[in-house]
């Protein structure tokens, strides 16, 4: 086996199967075998895996175990010399596993291989490559001093498409060799959520191996699936933070005290943000279709004023249909449009000011998040 992809699942039905599905169309030249691990989800994701996807190994946890524990469960089920830890809010492209894949295997002494991600208004995630939050660097990142000195949180040496050394990569996209991530011991499961990307990071430069930010290729991360934005999130991420300064920082007493200030100083800037997200959705009134697909022409038809067009591969086209329209909302179909295509029209189009949807192929649902701090929202064709 050439890749075991593991995907730690929690009450992310619809995301989960666009995710499986993009790994399917990417799994054409190599062997690859999906893991998912599920936390005891309350939705129907794990019947929708037993129906829709018999070539995927489903473990059904009876509680939620966390993140690190359930992805170091899934790697020991795992049979493929390479690993990829990968969220379920997440689309690749067709030729994501190709790309990295011959790049590792080409590349000496490298630890992780991290990739671009994009959110779901098809802004770039700077979180795709990062620096070790000393202290200093996240102060810096924390008032928002940033520069090529001073923005190492999000390791502002490399540009976005710049393919270089980093050495933190973001735990929705891990790709690496399996003897190498069990070499360190898999992710430290002190962490419940959050924080062991950087800790598994960490134990690998100590070893001496390279992280690599790689944005050959591209993903949709749409971020914030997995666990609402809200108090319950701020406490894990607050957990996580304690316990990764605890143990690669803590030097006296003085400097303990000064961190742990630091940290309830920042989870109280981050309270009182979240508490100003608004969660309402915007209303959606002139939509336009990249697709051919008449049952999803007769359902949009029903609630909005539909734009349907041919496959346009020039962006200007699109945009020039954006405004004649006073389009808001763009709803790509996968069964015409590739996921690759999707996620360049996702990026070309970001300063277009209109929502994006995905029809995912052989579904009966459309969906998309362009907020990272709230759920996406789902819509089902009847």
């Amino acid at each position: 086996m050439d890749i075991s992809v593991i995907i730690i699942s929690y009450n992310v039905q619809y995301f989960l199967e666009q995710c499986i599905l993009s790994i399917n169309e990417a799994s054409k030249n190599l062997k690859v075998e999906i893991i998912v691990v599920d936390n005891n989800s309350e939705d129907d994701s794990c019947a929708v895996v037993k129906k829709k996807f018999s070539n995927v190994r489903l473990i059904e946890n009876s509680e939620n175990i966390g993140f690190s524990k359930a992805n170091n469960q899934g790697v020991k089920a795992a049979t493929g010399d390479y690993l990829l830890i990968l969220n379920p809010d997440t689309i690749i492209a067709e030729d994501t596993l190709d790309k990295i894949f011959n790049f590792y295997i080409n590349k000496q002494n490298l630890g992780v291989l991290g990739v671009k991600l994009i959110d779901g208004s098809g802004e770039f995630a700077p979180e795709s490559k990062r620096g070790i939050p000393t202290p200093s660097v996240s102060f810096n990142k924390l008032f928002g001093i940033s520069s090529k000195r001073t923005g190492k949180y999000y390791a502002t040496h490399l540009e976005e498409n710049e393919s270089g050394v980093m050495d933190v990569a973001s735990g929705a996209f891990m790709f690496i060799k399996r003897d190498v991530f069990n070499e360190v011991n898999g992710f430290n499961e002190d962490y419940f959520m959050y924080g062991e990307d950087i800790d598994l990071s960490i134990k690998l430069l100590n070893k001496g191996y390279q992280n690599y930010y790689f944005p050959k290729t591209k993903i949709i991360h749409f971020k914030g699936e997995s666990t609402n934005k809200d108090s319950k999130y701020l406490n894990y991420f607050h957990d996580a933070m304690r316990i990764f300064y605890k143990k690669h920082f803590k030097l006296n007493l003085v400097y303990d005290f000064f961190m742990r200030l630091g940290i309830e100083f920042w989870y109280l800037l981050k309270y009182l943000k979240f508490k100003k997200v608004k969660t309402y959705s915007k209303p959606i009134f002139n939509l336009l279709y990249l697709g051919n697909d008449d049952v999803i022409v007769h359902h949009l038809n029903k609630k909005y004023l539909v734009v349907k067009d041919a496959l346009i591969d020039n962006y200007e086209g699109i945009k020039v249909l954006i405004k004649n329209n006073k389009i808001d909302t763009i709803v790509f179909d996968n069964s015409q449009i590739s996921n690759k295509k999707i996620i360049e029209h996702f990026e070309a189009l970001k300063n277009e000011k209109v929502l994006f949807k995905i029809h995912p192929k052989s579904t009966n649902f459309l969906i998309g998040s362009n907020c990272p701090n709230i759920r996406g929202q789902i819509e089902i064709i009847e």
